[in-house]
């Protein structure tokens, strides 16, 4: 038998060559994307913080913040008048200044009508209320004093009728029969919307220090920091006045920081000015 020999040439294409075998599957990546891992830790805390909750901490976040349009930033309660005569001349200065102001000053009793009208509003007693806005508006040491807690209080009025409006609410103002100060109208909104009084006084307190030291640091000046240091060390301060406010009566209202209110009156003729109060 004739052997034929028989050739066969192969070229290696990669296009040509073919597997039995599916090819393999990419691998995942196991990083966790932000949001998804954001998700996973915050979602237990507001389920365990409730629906109503969430809603009125939100609220007061947005009322007592810097950004909330009343006009606070214009205003120092005399701050200004001390920086210039010398009595706040820097943070350890400051600090003890609006400690004052909030223990035995202004702040105290500025929460103890917060506290007061609140409990008013939430109890539907139209002449309690009407009675404690007069005293409130009646209580302040200057005419720049007064200035600045009516102005704010009827900015923050107009602003929560305007975009914060609930059932009850024009009813509450309309019995504080005009006089509306920053205080009784913070007390009055957060009431209307059912906010606990506990945490409407800590925020209130605590914005009310934070805009204190925003004027402080403007007009000393003080960094980021120091101002830091300042907030830092009225915590425990804020805290127990807001203790002392909710269980004060309106006739533990009283005022013992003189020279704070010998500030707010000098102001009103000092020569140079950045602040309206």
């Amino acid at each position: 038998m004739t052997s034929i020999a028989i050739t066969t040439t192969i070229t290696a294409t990669p296009m040509l060559m073919t597997t039995s075998k599916p090819p393999a599957k990419p691998r995942r990546s196991k990083v966790v994307r932000a949001d998804t891992a954001y998700k996973a830790a915050t979602l237990p805390t507001v389920r365990g913080m409730g629906e109503a909750e969430a809603a009125a901490l939100y609220r007061l976040m947005t009322w007592l913040s810097p950004a909330f349009p009343v006009g606070a930033f214009s205003y120092s309660s005399g701050i200004e008048w001390a920086v210039e005569a010398g009595d706040i001349g820097d943070a350890a200065s400051l600090g003890e200044w609006l400690a004052a102001m909030l223990a035995d000053g202004s702040g105290f009793c500025d929460g103890v009508f917060l506290a007061h009208t609140h409990r008013a509003a939430a109890l539907g007693d139209g002449p309690a209320l009407r009675e404690i806005a007069e005293l409130a508006a009646a209580f302040v040491p200057s005419r720049e004093r007064q200035l600045e807690t009516s102005a704010q209080g009827r900015a923050f009025i107009e602003i929560a009728r305007a975009a914060w409006n609930c059932n009850g609410l024009d009813a509450m103002i309309a019995n504080c029969d005009g006089a509306m100060v920053y205080p009784v109208a913070v007390g009055l909104v957060s009431s209307a919307h059912a906010i606990p009084l506990a945490p409407t006084m800590h925020a209130f307190l605590h914005a009310l220090a934070s805009n204190w030291i925003s004027a402080g640091a403007r007009l000393v000046p003080l960094g980021q920091t120091d101002s830091q240091r300042v907030l830092v060390l009225l915590e425990r301060v804020v805290v127990a006045t807001a203790a002392r406010a909710l269980a004060a009566s309106l006739d533990d209202l009283g005022s013992a920081t003189f020279r704070a209110d010998l500030a707010s009156l000098r102001h009103e003729t000092q020569y140079t000015r950045l602040f309206r109060s």
